[in-house]
């Protein structure tokens, strides 16, 4: 009976995880084999620990396959908010025949060392079209520069990139108070951004920004869309310049 249950057992371990267990196996069971088969399955397990981490790694790129699917499926339903959108700033070529969507947060630090990834690609690659959508999700310091940031776009948009760019790099944790500061080296008086910070198109944009966020499964920054493909993290200048060179060639991120 054990070898016959051992025999059983090693073929299902192939095609189970190790939270899974086959119902209709577990009711033609009695306790007492039920009892011997999870002995052998702990013992098994404990002897092939190897398993464990397979099981894992597969269950981790279930769950990103899902995730890429959902996040294609809203990139084809809100093409429109994702690329089109009247709150966002366009850096690079406006009229490029690529473009790059990232979702940032001020004060998140890998948004800061992935400012250098965009300035790689704006500078190597002149026909680019980098659209920013601001994410605020690091608190509330980042939901306050943010309402100064929006209001920037409305005073200044032809200085953005300048105000994005300085934020983005400060060493002081990005706020009202500092982000007012930037503005106030660029030009722009603090009673001109006040009086936009009132403005409902400030609160607009933040709230599609959410919207898409979550409809793409987005829940960190900085994340990217790219064609039909959205990229999460920051994956660096040349996986960058990769998709987008497979958009020109096949047109898809991946060729």
């Amino acid at each position: 009976m054990a070898f016959k249950l051992r025999t059983i057992i090693a073929g299902s371990l192939a095609l189970l995880t190790a939270a899974t267990v086959l119902p209709s196996l577990a009711n033609a069971l009695d306790d007492k084999q039920k009892e011997e088969i999870g002995a052998f399955i702990k013992e098994y397990l404990v002897a092939n620990p190897e398993i464990l981490l397979e099981a894992q790694k597969s269950l981790k790129l279930k769950q990103e396959q899902a995730q890429l699917e959902q996040a294609k499926a809203a990139i084809d339903d809100n093409s429109d908010a994702i690329f089109q959108s009247v709150h966002d700033v366009t850096l690079g070529n406006p009229k490029g025949d690529v473009t790059v969507v990232e979702f940032y947060d001020y004060n998140c630090g890998y948004c800061k060392r992935a400012l250098a990834d965009m300035d790689a690609l704006l500078e190597k690659d002149k026909n680019v079209r980098f659209v920013l959508k601001e994410l605020p999700i690091l608190g509330p310091d980042s939901l306050a520069a943010h309402k100064v940031s929006a209001a920037f776009r409305l005073v200044a948009p032809e200085k953005y990139g300048d105000f994005h760019r300085a934020l983005l790099t400060g060493e002081d944790r990005a706020t009202e108070e500092t982000a007012i500061a930037v503005a106030g080296r660029l030009g722009v008086a603090e009673a001109n951004l006040r009086a936009k910070m009132v403005d409902p198109a400030t609160d607009e944009s933040v709230k599609e920004a959410y919207t898409l966020a979550n409809t793409l499964g987005i829940t960190g920054t900085p994340s990217y869309v790219i064609g039909k493909e959205a990229v999460f993290g920051a994956v660096g200048a040349e996986e960058l310049e990769t998709k987008v060179t497979n958009m020109r060639s096949c047109g898809s991120t991946i060729c």
